[in-house]
């Protein structure tokens, strides 16, 4: 009867941490990337009462006899299938879809989420609600080297794409066969000298007895220019010019016709520009941060890393949707999104938990009938207790 006594106790316990750990994962059924826990139970020790016999030639063997002293705690299981996704807009929101896990860390303690939940903080660096800084490698020049050591994200706030020199321009389009010698047609575009300066060149278009002319003319350069070439059409396809040099800027014809009826002659292209300021930026699958600068050009800022576990279910839960390394979960594996076993990135997403309402209810109410079923136990074997004390009277 004592022995039914503990064996209840160790029962309530048990399922005391059950309703704890299935009201843990209630508690957290939308938090960004929670993954719900499980509780598994064993025996204990059990008594022996009678010790297995072996077969004799005239009797057989007999099987051991053996009270079980009640249950206990196996362990408690974390489980990492992946979440929905929730669509946020935020650009800051990341989405690991497949394996893996951010690095960020805090102090000097690195620890590992799956929530994705970001913003950048007053000194541009990219950080978890927690404060946490995410970890990974930043650009140096529009180049991300990902073989060294990771590093705090820095969205560099005062970063400038420069300027770059116009060397050379690209026309294209059709001069009308049919137009009258002596017709002009004038095509403006803007170019840039080395410090991003802009100015006008013009490209003026002369028919000609035998085909066009091209003269083109930058005054506004540091040294005044002018150049002049010539262009020739058999059947509407160039046969001779096709390029002029002025004031070191090539000028690329190679890619007007002339065919008549049709004037969509135009400057389709210059490679150079002024200089831009970070307007904002965007998230690759691979987990690279592309800042899109005011003079149209991009660049790679920085790129997310991503860390992998041999064992994630022996991860530590640190808090504020965090995990540490342990012994038994490995040393984590760095590596960009999308290569090898890691998941990619989706931005502007976050992953929701994966709890499942409908089976924590279920064991809500398995682990409160548990409860009670040994907490009838205890009542019972005190009513046996109850009346052996009565046998005397």
């Amino acid at each position: 009867m004592l022995r039914s006594l503990y064996s209840a106790i160790a029962g309530l316990r048990s399922h005391q941490t059950m309703l704890d750990v299935t009201g843990n994962n209630i508690a957290n059924v939308n938090t960004a990337a929670f993954k719900a826990s499980s509780v598994q139970f064993q025996d204990t020790l059990s008594q022996l009462t009678q010790a297995a016999g072996g077969p004799q030639p005239e009797t057989g063997g007999t099987n051991p006899a053996q009270v079980g002293l009640g249950v206990q705690l196996a362990g408690i299981s974390t489980n990492f299938t992946q979440g929905s996704a929730q669509v946020t807009g935020r650009s800051t929101d990341m989405m690991i879809s497949g394996d893996g896990f951010f690095v960020t860390r805090q102090g000097n303690e690195v620890l590992y989420t799956r929530a994705g939940s970001f913003d950048f903080d007053s000194q541009g660096r990219l950080v978890t609600p927690s404060g946490a800084l995410v970890q990974g490698w930043n650009a140096v020049g529009g180049s991300i080297s990902t073989g060294g050591a990771v590093g705090t994200i820095v969205l560099p706030q005062d970063a400038i794409s420069p300027a770059a020199v116009t060397d050379a321009v690209t026309v294209a389009g059709n001069l009308p066969a049919d137009a009258a010698v002596g017709d002009e047609l004038v095509r403006d575009t803007t170019v840039y000298d080395a410090s991003g300066e802009g100015r006008t060149l013009t490209l003026t278009f002369t028919r000609t007895a035998t085909g066009w002319t091209v003269d083109a003319d930058d005054p506004d350069a540091a040294t005044p220019a002018t150049g002049t070439g010539t262009l020739a059409f058999v059947d509407g396809e160039l046969d001779s010019g096709g390029t002029l040099t002025i004031g070191g800027i090539t000028v690329d014809l190679g890619g007007t016709t002339g065919y008549a009826g049709v004037t969509t002659v135009g400057v389709t292209d210059q490679d150079g520009r002024s200089a831009g300021t970070l307007n904002g930026f965007t998230l690759g699958k691979d987990g690279t941060l592309v800042g899109s600068f005011s003079n149209g050009e991009t660049a790679a800022i920085g790129r997310i890393a991503l860390a992998t576990f041999v064992n994630p279910g022996g991860l530590e839960k640190a808090g504020s949707s965090s995990y540490r390394s342990t012994f038994n979960s490995g040393t984590p594996e760095l590596g960009t999104p999308g290569s090898g076993s890691l998941g990619t990135l989706t931005g502007g997403s976050l992953e929701m938990s994966n709890v499942d309402l409908s089976q924590e209810f279920t064991n809500l109410i398995v682990a409160q009938r548990g409860f009670q079923a040994n907490a009838r136990v205890i009542t019972t074997s005190d009513e046996v207790l109850q009346e052996l004390t009565n046998l005397k009277r």
